[in-house]
This record gives structure tokens, sequence and C-alpha cells, in this order.
């Protein structure tokens, strides 16, 4: 395991413990529509800050709460909790999410579930494990059978019911759990099909798509120009499906 990796493993569980400690008694605001804020989402990014550049003084950090240098070279992309508004509500359905990127791809991937003590991981080129244990996408094959989360934007509000739709017209069931890092994680696992979200941030996707990868799904080329910061669509599923759901969601597959 690079160094890279086991820093990543440190920091989300390191973090997965503060927001453990934090869940159910925490209040909240809003940043904007349906956009929530809580004390937990800074000080979990702090501490991340803190520990990454105290390991690397020389690599950038680029965080939902904070900014960062989108340009450097060695990035780390944190999500200190994905799925706020269910972490604000009582609702144990939210991960702290941390990606390694180099040259602008993401090497080292950590989702971190507290509330059910699970470590989604992968590392380039190595594979992607759930608590240490090997994982892997689903072998489902057929539209009527399989299971899709669409995640929802409020930069493509009007492009959700239509795919919503369209899914269910190809007949899919289709969910949406309120966290697209677990949404993405939960591809690589095998326990959902695919997730699609016409607009992601960086910050939301950057692990979940490595993790999707390394348990052999496809996903789409999400990092191009501008994404780290601006986001963009994303499209990840089992290689079964790839082609089917891709074409019906209109998202390009990464060759």
């Amino acid at each position: 395991m690079s160094a890279h990796a086991e820093l990543a493993r440190q920091v989300v569980l390191e973090g997965g413990r503060m927001i453990r400690a934090a869940f159910g008694n925490t209040g909240f605001t809003f940043k904007g529509r349906q956009d929530y804020l809580t004390e937990t989402d800074g000080a979990v990014e702090r501490v991340v800050r803190e520990m990454i550049l105290a390991r690397f003084p020389q690599h950038a950090v680029l965080g939902e709460e904070e900014g960062g240098d989108a340009q450097a070279a060695d990035l780390w992309i944190i999500d200190p909790i994905d799925g706020t508004a269910n972490f604000a509500r009582g609702i144990p359905h939210c991960c702290i999410s941390l990606a390694y990127l180099h040259d602008g791809r993401p090497q080292v991937a950590a989702i971190y579930d507290p509330n059910h003590d699970e470590l989604f991981f992968a590392e380039r080129g190595l594979g992607a494990t759930s608590n240490d244990k090997p994982m892997a996408v689903s072998t489902v094959a057929s539209l009527d059978e399989a299971s899709v989360e669409i995640g929802w934007s409020l930069r493509a509000t009007e492009q959700y019911v239509p795919l919503v739709q369209t899914a269910i017209n190809a007949g899919c069931v289709v969910r949406r759990t309120g966290s697209g890092a677990m949404g993405l994680a939960y591809v690589a696992s095998g326990r959902v099909d695919a997730y699609i979200s016409a607009h992601m941030n960086s910050w939301d996707c950057a692990a979940g798509l490595l993790l999707v990868q390394e348990a052999g799904g496809r996903v789409n080329d999400y990092w191009t120009e501008n994404a780290i910061l601006q986001g963009n669509a994303v499209l990840a599923t089992n290689a079964l499906l790839a082609e089917r759901i891709s074409h019906f969601a209109g998202i390009a597959l990464q060759p």
C-alpha cells in the first residue's frame, strides 16, 4: 500500500469518528436552496486538511467547504460529509469521501460510512475493497432487473424527472438515497447496478468513480476540462448494462 493510500485510510477513519460522535446531536443551517451545512462539515474538513498537509506539505487540498488549489499536480479532494441533509436530519446514510489525484486523475479513493463502520477503498490498479474484502460490481444483465440510483442536483433540476421516467420506461427500478458518494460505493459493491446524475461536484464523486472502475465497472469520462471546479455529469454502472444505460441516459462512457 502506498503512503498516499495509508494516509487516506487514516484520514477518513478519523473524520468518520467525528461524524459518528456528532450524529443525532447537531443543528444545521442552509448555504442556499436545499444546501445543508452543519458545524461538523467544517470541523471535519479542517482536520482532514491538517492531517494531509502535515504528511504532504507540498500537496493541495480541495474541499467542499473551504475550496483549494484545483490546479495542483498532487491534489486531495474531500467531501467532509456527503449526505449532509441525511446527517442533519438524523438519517444514518452519509459518509466522508476522499480522493487523491495526480495530474488530474484519481489514484486513491476512500469512502467511509461511520454509521455502519464500512470503509470502501481503492488504489488504482489494485482493485477495490469493502472493509478489506474484495468487492465487485453486480452481474445483473437485464434492465428489467436493474436497480438504478439517480442523483438530484440544483444545477440540473429540469433534467431529473425526465431522466427518472426514461429509466423506468427502460425497465429499471429507480432509487434516490441522498448521498451520491454512497450511491457510487454501492455500485462498486454490487448493491446497486448503476448511478446516474446530470451533474455532480468533484468532491461528491472523485472517490466513487475510481471505486467503480477498480471494482470492474464502467464510468463516463468525468475529468474533462474544469470538471474539478465546475462539476460534470456522472454515469457509473456494471459492465453488462453499461452500453444500454449510457444510451438512455445520454452520457457517453469512457473508452
